[in-house]
């Protein structure tokens, strides 16, 4: 998240502040070895930010039987004090958050709500959700707040550019919108990109520096972690796999194709295949998880073994070292994964296949969230 147009010294303050930030108590070595930046330009570096007051740095303790070695200087972010905001737009969900600029969350809720068909009423609604938070713990501004949307936004324009994916957002600048209500700076991400940045910073993604992340929720979306660093594309719309097309699927899609990914692997076309496995059952209280049985099971294997077969050529492609699972689907225990694995694994170069890790999201349905919690602290700092 480093400015391009700060002098140099500066830039590196904000790398570093930035590892500090995601690390949860880092040491000096492993700022060395993850910014590839000399021990002494680090020294310097973590000095300046220490007399600034914006680290501290403090001697862990060492337990029984760790060794008669010198204690470990560990070193974690100050919070500012003025806290940020975070809101993540799932297609039947929003997610609000207040957070405090080191990227924990203060307070949160939840809604549901058809955010695709309901544009303007899920706009207020999430600005209506973080005011009311910012008035329950007395804040009355904030440094910034990151949104994710669950579509393409234009990265030159900043408009939502999909006419079928978020139908009732087209034309819209969320930005704009979000900017007007609540009077502070707003930040735009695809919520992929969110997930795979708090995945990154808190969760399965932080022992990785080249990942691959998937939302299967809603729809199915993607998001590049290389070098430890988010890849957008060119027009900032990398990642849109949901409209990958499957031979022999004839499901229509959203899109207006059939046999798009976002067709069959989706929560909805799960729910759909569960209650028609399970008649006897009230098609209104069929949820992911309250069948746990055999054929439940292999409905979400089948899906995942489906979604693994895409990601396998992408793996063959990039090299990730890890595959990350997360969304609804992601979520619902060890089937999908399981099948995402299985496919991955049978239909991967055999050498990239064998260093790879498959695992679902270590954060939950919050892992978009927590990505804005974390960018947002990271653009306060700038």
């Amino acid at each position: 998240m480093s400015n391009p147009s700060r002098p140099r010294r500066l830039r590196t303050a904000d790398a570093v502040l930035t590892l500090v930030k995601g690390g949860q108590g880092v040491t000096r070595g492993d700022l060395v070895d993850r910014s590839g930046l000399s021990p002494s330009t680090v020294g310097h570096t973590v000095s300046r930010l220490l007399e600034e007051g914006v680290i501290v740095e403090t001697v862990q303790e060492k337990g029984p039987g760790t060794g008669s070695g010198r204690p470990a200087h560990i070193l974690t972010a100050v919070p500012s004090g003025i806290p940020v905001g975070a809101i993540d737009f799932g297609h039947e969900h929003i997610r609000v958050a207040l957070g405090d600029d080191s990227g924990t969350a203060l307070d949160e809720t939840l809604t549901h709500i058809d955010v695709d068909l309901r544009a303007h009423e899920a706009l207020d609604l999430a600005c209506r959700a973080l005011k009311d938070l910012m008035q329950s713990r007395d804040v009355d501004r904030l440094a910034t707040v990151v949104a994710g949307i669950p579509g393409p936004v234009d990265r030159d324009t900043g408009i939502v550019c999909s006419p079928t994916i978020l139908s009732s957002w087209m034309g819209l600048t969320p930005r704009a919108e979000l900017e007007s209500r609540l009077n502070t700076p707003v930040h735009i991400e695809n919520d992929a990109v969110l997930g795979a940045f708090g995945e990154l910073r808190r969760g399965a993604g932080r022992q990785h520096q080249d990942f691959l992340y998937v939302k299967s929720s809603h729809g199915v979306g993607a998001a590049l972690v290389i070098d430890g660093k988010i890849y957008r594309g060119s027009g900032g719309l990398a990642g849109e796999i949901g409209h990958s097309n499957l031979p022999g699927r004839s499901e229509l899609c959203r899109c207006g194709n059939r046999g798009c990914l976002e067709a069959v692997v989706t929560v909805t076309s799960v729910l759909e295949e569960i209650a028609f496995t399970h008649p006897h059952l009230d098609p209104a209280l069929i949820t992911l998880i309250s069948t746990a049985d055999p054929v439940t099971g292999r409905i979400l294997e089948q899906r995942g073994w489906i979604l693994g077969g895409v990601l396998a050529n992408l793996c063959n492609l990039l090299n990730p070292s890890a595959v990350i699972i997360g969304g609804a689907l992601g979520t619902t225990g060890t089937h999908f994964i399981e099948g995402v694995r299985t496919s991955v694994q049978r239909y991967t170069q055999p050498a990239i296949a064998a260093g790879m890790e498959i695992k679902a999201t270590q954060l939950g349905g919050r892992a978009e969230l927590v990505g804005a919690l974390e960018m947002a602290g990271d653009l306060a700092r700038l």
